[in-house]
């Protein structure tokens, strides 16, 4: 029985067991179709070499370019492997997308025309809308890098999945007002780039110190605000951090017992409003520094004391320029003696005393780039022993720096490519060792006491030397050294001088600027022969050049400004046959004659033909769309002002004084704006816009020429680019101008002089002269105007300069507002004028002042009137109505 119970137990057993099985098996097999159906959902995904989504996701980015109006990558869309498109890095295994460079992808469109010319279509807008969940599908990515595209971004949520970001880079493109306190919840991130963008706010209450794996923040270039947060100094891994340019205020909350981390290497908060203390000291435990920019902190108060510690770091670079900078820097340069290593140092603009700092240069000194520029120190460079074969720039313009430049310069400094010594008290020769540094590119000795000959091979044999400026010294002998073929340098600044001789007649090279102005040039300009096809801007103003105009120089192709002003020219002006590209042309102050239409064309920005001997009427300037300052002054033109010079729309000065104009003024003058406007892009007439680059520096080189003369407030002042958008003026004196003064000319609301003197006006002052607001200097003398000066000027609050002197004006004199500050000298030649603030007052009569009452005055005939009329009947009263009266005329 029990075998048999227990045989049959085995057996229900077994029985059991089989449906156990079986579900084990239907387990295990749906387990198999669902990894089956995983695997063919994900070769499905990835069938094209990248998962579908990301796919789609970035087929939209590039539909966002295009609709950017941008070119996009020809690798996009083509081919079934996206992995393979151009910025785009998968893993290897899951063919997730890891890292997206989209960096500076923006390409406009371009455009070929049919006659095989390419443009540009240019952008409608700043910057183009981007919503960032537009990269939510990458989750994997590690690295995304979409700077410089012109895009406008709002905030950070669309990044909110992207758990394993490291790397984002947003750089020179536009975000919409601040960062958002969700870029705190990238936890992963290790590098965050959004220099350049525009962002305003603050950085507090951001959440920054959740960032704990940040190794570099770049937040330079924008319009952020307020004071830096303390979090930022406790990040534990920060190597790299970068404030600068922005609005930024307040003192930097570092405690002395601050712990810096470990891997800080770079501090850069240069260019922002900072004030307070900046120690040093707190630096103490920064053992990886390498680089502090503070500079442009006026406020900031710079220590550099050591207090008995030395420091655990080894500075490549420090820039304090600007700064409110401790002045022992220099004289007790503890601090500067314990860094070895510095490469690029920046002291400039501090005033800072004592003696040119020689000591610098030791043997195991490691300059690349130094400035000590405008600063206080005295010394020369004499001493300077040690050769300093690694300073590519030194800039030491703006001291008092005295004594001679070494004759070996060539030898202390054998790889110099950017030289500034100007602004000093530099004498002695200019040291023909200089020829030897094949490196040279720039070389600025203006402004100094240099004396002698220039070394001819400056021009000829510094195969990399592209600008020389030696302006405004003592410096003699032939012009450019007697050389002819000027090989390599494109701007030349010798102005200022006592250069004698003439220009040779066969000079040639690449020349693009020649500033030659204020010499002792003489003799004739003989331009035959000139091969210059790259000069731009030619000053020969203020020598003794003699003879005429040369048509050679109808060959200079290239010219945009020509400044042949106080010679002793004479002649005509060259007609040439081609139009030169001229913005600025100055032939005043010789004894040029003729009609002078030949050389002008519609570029023309400024041109100033005064003080020479032309002749014939205006109806030449209306073809002159551009023109800005029309100066014309001591001339002898003739005729009426053509109302087409009102056409001229960015005129916002114009001299035709001391002609023989006659006529009327043309009503529609009151139309001109007479206002640099905000669309004007010819802008003050420049050249050059060089720069010149190093590993760390720049230095920009734009040529201006000196300006123009115009007359106003009584006085020649003289205007250059500063002014150029500032003044705005008409001066037509000393003409023959009659008829009545146009009413509209009180339309010009932003001139700041007018000057009508000296000519045959009639009529009353229009008493619309109220409104113009922005006057300064009005003179209206010397005319015939008459009537009385309208009350409505005393409006005029910026006016400073007043005289309607010799006219027949009447009536009272102003007393109120600015005309309260004129002396009679406003007023004099005016019989009829008088002051009305008494009964009798000053008068002006022929030139004189005097205390004489005025027959004419209506009020003193009333007064005189109604006396004798009150008088008469007051006496006629009392004789025959009162008793005593009556007794008096009886007793008569």
């Amino acid at each position: 029985m029990q075998a048999s119970g227990s045989q049959t137990y085995t057996v229900e057993g077994k029985d059991k067991a089989k449906p156990f099985f079986l579900q084990i098996g239907c387990y295990i097999s749906m387990g198999c179709l669902f990894l089956a159906l995983c695997v063919l959902h994900s070769m499905f995904q990835s069938s094209s070499g990248c998962f579908v989504d990301e796919r789609v996701a970035l087929m939209d980015i590039s539909s966002w370019f295009m609709s950017s109006k941008s070119e996009v990558p020809s690798s996009w869309g083509h081919g079934d492997d996206c992995c393979l498109w151009e910025g785009i890095t998968c893993d290897n295994s899951t063919r997730r997308i890891l890292r997206l460079d989209l960096s500076f992808m923006y390409q406009s469109i371009r455009t070929d025309g049919s006659d095989g010319s390419v443009s540009i279509q240019a952008m409608e807008v700043p910057c183009w809308n981007l919503n960032l969940t537009i990269f939510s599908s990458f989750r994997e990515l590690q690295l995304l890098d979409f700077s410089g595209n012109y895009a406008c971004f709002e905030d950070f949520s669309g990044l909110q999945g992207l758990s394993k970001l490291k790397y984002l880079n947003l750089s020179d493109n536009t975000f919409k007002g601040s960062i958002p306190g969700s870029v705190s919840r990238l936890v992963s991130l290790e590098v965050i780039n959004l220099s350049r963008n525009n962002i305003s706010g603050t950085l507090q209450n951001i959440g920054l110190k959740n960032l704990q794996n940040l190794r570099e923040l770049h937040l330079g270039s924008n319009q952020l605000s307020g004071s830096l947060p303390a979090s930022l100094f406790s990040l534990p891994c920060l190597e790299y951090l970068d404030l600068s340019e922005n609005l930024f205020q307040g003192q930097i909350l570092i405690k002395s017992s601050w712990k810096c981390s470990s891997m800080l290497q770079t501090i850069r908060l240069s260019e922002n409003m900072l004030s307070g203390i900046f120690d040093f000291f707190w630096l103490r435990n920064c053992t990886k520094l390498k680089e502090i920019d503070l500079s442009r902190n006026t406020d900031l108060v710079v220590e550099v004391k050591l207090h008995g510690w030395v420091p655990n770091f080894e500075l490549k670079r420090l820039i304090l320029s600007w700064c409110n900078l401790d002045k022992s820097i220099i004289t007790e340069p503890h601090f500067l003696r314990t860094q070895h290593h510095l490469q690029f140092l920046d002291l400039s603009n501090n005033n800072l005393p004592g003696s040119m700092p020689n000591w610098l240069f030791t043997t195991e000194a490691a300059f690349v780039d130094l400035d000590l520029s405008n600063n206080s120190l005295v010394g020369s460079l004499d001493p300077i022993l040690q050769h300093q074969t690694n300073l590519q720039r030194v800039n030491l313009s703006l001291n008092h720096i005295e004594g001679q430049l070494p004759a070996n310069i060539s030898s202390m400094f054998p790889n110099l490519a950017i030289t500034d010594f100007s602004h000093n008290m530099i004498s002695g020769v200019v040291p023909s060792s200089l020829c030897n540094i094949g490196s040279i590119e720039y070389m600025d000795l203006s402004n100094n006491r240099f004396s002698g000959e220039v070394p001819s091979c400056l021009f000829t044999d510094c195969s990399k030397l592209t600008a020389l400026k030696l302006s405004n010294n003592s410096l003699g002998g032939m012009i450019l050294g007697g050389a002819s073929n000027l090989s390599s340098v494109r701007e030349i600044y010798l102005g200022s001088n006592k250069f004698e001789g003439t220009l040779p007649r066969n000079l040639s090279g690449d020349v693009v600027i020649m500033d030659l102005h204020d010499n002792k040039m003489s003799g004739e300009l003989d331009t035959s022969l000139w091969n210059l096809p790259s000069l731009k801007a030619l000053s020969l103003a203020s020598n003794g050049l003699t003879g005429e105009i040369h048509p050679g120089i109808c060959t200079l192709r290239s010219l945009l400004m020509l400044d042949m002003s106080d010679n002793y020219f004479k002649g005509r002006i060259p007609n040439c046959s081609i139009t030169l590209p001229l913005r600025f042309l100055s032939v005043s102050g010789n004894s040029l004659w003729g009609i002078p239409n030949a050389i002008f064309n519609s570029s023309l920005v400024v041109l100033d033909l005064s003080h020479n001997r032309f002749t014939g009427n205006l109806e030449w300037a209306q073809y002159l769309p551009q023109i800005s300052v029309l100066l014309l002054r001591r001339n002898k033109f003739e005729g009426q002002i053509s109302s087409k010079l009102c056409h001229l729309q960015f005129l916002s000065i114009i001299d035709i004084s001391h002609n023989i104009l006659s006529g009327s003024i043309p009503p529609c003058i009151g139309g001109m704006t007479l206002k640099y406007p905000d669309t004007y892009l010819f802008g003050w007439p420049t050249a050059g816009a060089r720069e010149y680059y190093g590993p760390e520096f720049s230095y920009n080189i734009l040529y201006v020429l000196q300006g123009f003369t115009f007359t106003t407030k009584g006085n020649p002042y003289t205007y250059g680019s500063n002014f150029f958008m500032s003044m705005s003026g008409i001066d037509l004196s000393a003409n023959m101008l009659s008829g009545e003064i146009p009413q509209e000319i009180g339309n010009l609301s932003h001139i700041k002089s007018l000057n009508l003197s000296n000519n045959f006006f009639t009529g009353s002052i229009p008493a619309t002269f109220a409104n113009l607001s922005e006057i300064e200097s009005l003179d209206l003398s010397e005319n015939r105007l008459d009537g009385s000066i309208p009350w409505q000027l005393t409006r005029l609050s910026s006016l400073g300069v007043f005289s309607v002197a010799f006219n027949n004006l009447s009536g009272c004199l102003l007393d109120s507002g600015q005309f309260g500050s004129f002396g009679m000298d406003s007023y004099k030649g005016n019989d009829n004028l008088r002051s009305c603030t008494s009964s009798s007052g000053p008068v002006v009569r022929n030139g004189t002042v005097g205390n004489v009452a005025d027959d004419s005055d209506p009020i003193l005939y009333v007064v005189t009137a109604v006396s004798f009329v009150l008088a008469f009947w007051a006496t006629v009263t009392f004789v025959f109505c009162h008793s005593f009266g009556k007794r008096i005329i009886l007793n008569l």
